[in-house]
Order: C-alpha cells, then sequence, then structure tokens
C-alpha cells in the first residue's frame, strides 16, 4: 500500500458487502448500511446501477472466481463468531486491519464492549472522514482508532498507549490481511495476541494456501488469480504469506494456541448459503481460522 493512499482491497471488500446487502432481505446473508458510504466515488456510482454493479461482479470474478461470494461469507461467518465471543463474556475486541468494516456501527451488541480498530494510517484516515458524515462522536464513542502500519510497526508498541488491557478477555479479528504481510509480520502479531490477552481470549483470521503461492495449486481460481495484479512485483498490495494447507494446527500449537477450528471455503458454503443461493460460488484457496489461547 502506498503510504498516503487508502487500501484499494478494502474498498472493493466494502463494494461486496454493500452489494450484499442490496440483496432482497431474505437471501442476503447481513445487511451493512455503511459499506455505501465508506468507498471512493466511482464504486459508489457503480453501486447505483445494476447493470455496473453485475459488470463489476463479472470483472471480479474473472480475476478470481468464487471472490465476491468468498467475501460474504467470510463476512457472516465472523459476524457470527463475534456474537458468539459477546455472549461468552469478552471485554474486548481488536480488528487487525479493519479496512471499511463496519460491524462495530452495525451489530448492536458491539456496543456493549471496547472496540480497537487497527489499520494502515491512510486508510483510517478516509475511513473517519466519511464516517463523520454519517454517524455522530456519540455512535462510535466505544471504538478507539489506532493507526499502525503492520509492516513497520507493532501492535505491542501502538495497542496499550492506546488503552488497551491486555488482561481482559479479548476476541481479536484479522480479517483478509495475513496474505499481504511478511512471516515475521504474522508470527508477532500471533505471539501479542497469545502474550497480551485474558484466559479465554481468541483469534480469527484467514490466509492462503502457500500452494497458490508457489503455483503448485491447480484450481481455477489459484490460476486466475496468480494472473491479478496482487501477484504483479510491483503491485500496491502484492501477495506475500501462505500456510501450507493441513498444517495450521502444528503451526498454531507452536505459537501457544489450542482449540483450533478452521473451515474451509467449501464448508462456508454449504453453511451460509440455501438452495435457493446454490449458484453462488465461493473460492477454496484459503483458510478460515478461529483459534483460542492455551
Amino acid at each position: 500500500m502506498k503510504e498516503k493512499k487508502s487500501s484499494y482491497s478494502a474498498e472493493i471488500v466494502a463494494t461486496m458487502r454493500a452489494i450484499e446487502s442490496l440483496r432482497p432481505e431474505n437471501e442476503r446473508l447481513f445487511y451493512d448500511p455503511f459499506a455505501r458510504y465508506l468507498v471512493s466515488n466511482h464504486l459508489k456510482m457503480v453501486l447505483s446501477h445494476k447493470l455496473l454493479i453485475n459488470g463489476l461482479l463479472w470483472f471480479i470474478k474473472t480475476k478470481g472466481p468464487g471472490f465476491p461470494d468468498g467475501i460474504v461469507v467470510r463476512t457472516r461467518y465472523i459476524d457470527d463468531l463475534l456474537q458468539e465471543r459477546i455472549e461468552s463474556g469478552i471485554e474486548q475486541c481488536v480488528i487487525l486491519g479493519a479496512g471499511f468494516d463496519a460491524r462495530a456501527l452495525r451489530i448492536p451488541s458491539v456496543k456493549s464492549i471496547k472496540v480497537f480498530e487497527i489499520d494502515h494510517p491512510a486508510t483510517q484516515e478516509f475511513k473517519q472522514e466519511k464516517l463523520k458524515k454519517i454517524v455522530t462522536r456519540q455512535d462510535m464513542n466505544h471504538i478507539t482508532f489506532v493507526p499502525v502500519n503492520f509492516n513497520t510497526e507493532t501492535i505491542a508498541a501502538r495497542l496499550p498507549e492506546a488503552g488497551f488491557d491486555p488482561g481482559l478477555k479479548t476476541f481479536f479479528i484479522w480479517e483478509g490481511v495475513t496474505f499481504y504481510l511478511t512471516a515475521d509480520a504474522v508470527d508477532e502479531t500471533l505471539k501479542f495476541v497469545v502474550k497480551n490477552s485474558g484466559a479465554d481470549s481468541s483469534v480469527y483470521f484467514d490466509y492462503m494456501f502457500q500452494c497458490v503461492l508457489d503455483g503448485r495449486c491447480q484450481k481455477p481460481e489459484s490460476k486466475r488469480i496468480r494472473q491479478s495484479r496482487s501477484f504483479v512485483s510491483n503491485g500496491s498490495e502484492a501477495y506475500t504469506f501462505g500456510i501450507e494447507e493441513g498444517t495450521i494446527n502444528h503451526y498454531l500449537t507452536q505459537l501457544g494456541f489450542s482449540t483450533i477450528v478452521e473451515m474451509t471455503g467449501r464448508q462456508l458454503k454449504n453453511r451460509y448459503f440455501s438452495n435457493s443461493n446454490s449458484k453462488r460460488t465461493v473460492h477454496e484457496i484459503f483458510g478460515y481460522v478461529h483459534a483460542r489461547k492455551i
């Protein structure tokens, strides 16, 4: 990401959430009324015309089959995990690489806990400017914005000074971020989660399979995504990190996690898309993990 430019990938994710929210109530997986206001003007224009929406979806699917619906089921899965964690008594939620995520505003129960949103300064500044136009400061009293560049700074240095309490039961959300980072940055962040949270704290994150990065994966979506801008050496948001499929339990146990639950794209599709949505497709080149600290 360029230092003074907000995240392009975060805007695309927000756009997918906005499109899902336009579906009939009996078909959509969630409703995010904020997403359409958190994107650039050209994407906001796309959202106003059905033909342009269909064109955008077609374009994204040609670059990465299953990506639009993959983003949607991932959003719903994390929403459900967050609700479960709130019901279990968490006192804090940390959203790592928050992008244009609006969970802290659109899910009513989240207002009962303290939320820390961490992201690149440029993306966070863009988001806050947009939010000022649609919500009041009082609506965001439970949210603390913490600017961090994951590849040059650590949350260990920034989060405590923002009021984060390492002794409280906490849920960490790390959605759609790890594959843009270095292996060291991923390891250090997960170690921070283990060392700086109370009993029964947990983390959600997703990751790309290593075979996609090195070209061994033969799935259509893998071949297409390797041709995309994110694999170009000078791309602003290039894919850089993956974990070998089938090794997540060993990887996380070594870092201090237990009760590790991993979902596949197919499992998420089967869970959330009914027969009426059977034509919707989800990519199968990522793992979706929820793990508690030991």
